[in-house]
């Protein structure tokens, strides 16, 4: 059955099936084209560069705006054929917004969407080139490591969220207590409690600046005391997403696992079956080497279990 060009164009943006190459060498360009603007926006916030090759950054910028926004108004239109979104009980329509509503679709439009307002509004320069420097999330979209970092971070949201709230909780702990102990010697750093909570942000971070320091003993004891707390709160926040980042991995490496055990059902692999797990294991971010050994692994160990352990004989 042939495809429409509606599918084709889902196929090359999704990197599936026999438009594999054709993807890959898009996204080549594409993050091509988002280091270069990155860079480009970098090198423009110097006011001699700005003021001198004025000409050529507007160009590039109307340029790779165009060009993001091609591809944005293309991955709206197709998404509907892609597998991640596609439900034939749901409109077009429907289909279309929840793309939209989508983290990476969400960080497409906001590629794009600083230029295209600046066509309308008048927009500080400073803020502008800040806002169009998030466009280097775009590449989001194809670093495999990245998306194991976000399924961390959403895996373990809950866990996060409860250890933040308690980190919170002992920042106002420590600024209430340096404010209590310092504020009579120190009025001009420790004069409020919002004042207090910068140092007791860069200690409790371990970062300690040493602008703002307790001079009194007990406050010396006290800022000990919080410096070797933050050194335990710091490590709760690293240590989930260090876990949940090595479990995202062995989950991927199971569902590659199991795919390719069911593809050895009958013994072999052909070419059909070589297809889609090649494409499962771009999708996973698994490296070819690791796919090919865990082929070759379960393949013996299939071809092993055909036969009997002592006659030697096919069962």
């Amino acid at each position: 059955m042939s495809l429409t060009l509606r599918q084709k164009t889902a196929a090359i943006l999704e990197g599936s099936g026999k438009y594999r190459k054709i993807a890959h060498s898009l996204d080549i360009f594409l993050i091509a084209l988002i280091i270069f603007n990155v860079v480009a926006i970098v090198l423009e916030s110097v006011p001699d560069l700005a003021s001198q090759y004025y000409r050529a950054f507007f160009y590039i910028e109307v340029i790779s705006v165009g060009i993001f926004c091609i591809e944005y108004l293309l991955r709206l239109w197709c998404c509907v054929d892609k597998l991640n979104f596609k439900d034939d009980s749901k409109s077009h329509f429907a289909i279309r917004l929840k793309y939209i509503r989508s983290p990476l679709a969400a960080i497409d439009l906001i590629a794009i969407l600083p230029t295209l307002l600046m066509v309308f509004f008048t927009f500080d320069l400073r803020f502008l080139r800040v806002v169009r420097l998030m466009r280097i999330f775009k590449l989001t979209r194809y670093s495999r490591a990245m998306q194991l970092l976000l399924a961390a971070f959403k895996e373990e949201a809950s866990s996060l969220m409860a250890a933040f709230f308690i980190m919170s909780l002992v920042l106002i702990v420590a600024s209430c207590g340096i404010y209590l102990i310092e504020h009579d010697v120190q009025p001009e750093k420790f004069g409020s409690i919002p004042a207090a909570m910068w140092w007791a942000m860069a200690t409790l971070t371990t970062v300690g600046y040493g602008d703002v320091v307790p001079i009194t003993p007990l406050g010396r004891f006290f800022g000990g005391v919080i410096t070797l707390l933050s050194m335990g709160m710091v490590a709760i926040p690293t240590g989930l997403l260090a876990s949940s980042f090595a479990d995202q991995l062995r989950k991927r490496r199971d569902a590659f696992h199991e795919a390719v055990l069911h593809a050895l059902v009958d013994g072999k692999l052909d070419d059909a079956e070589a297809e889609h797990l090649e494409a499962l294991r771009l999708e996973l971010g698994l490296s070819a080497s690791e796919a090919n050994q865990a082929i070759k692994l379960m393949a013996s160990e299939r071809a092993q279990s055909l036969y009997c352990r002592h006659c030697g004989e096919k069962l």
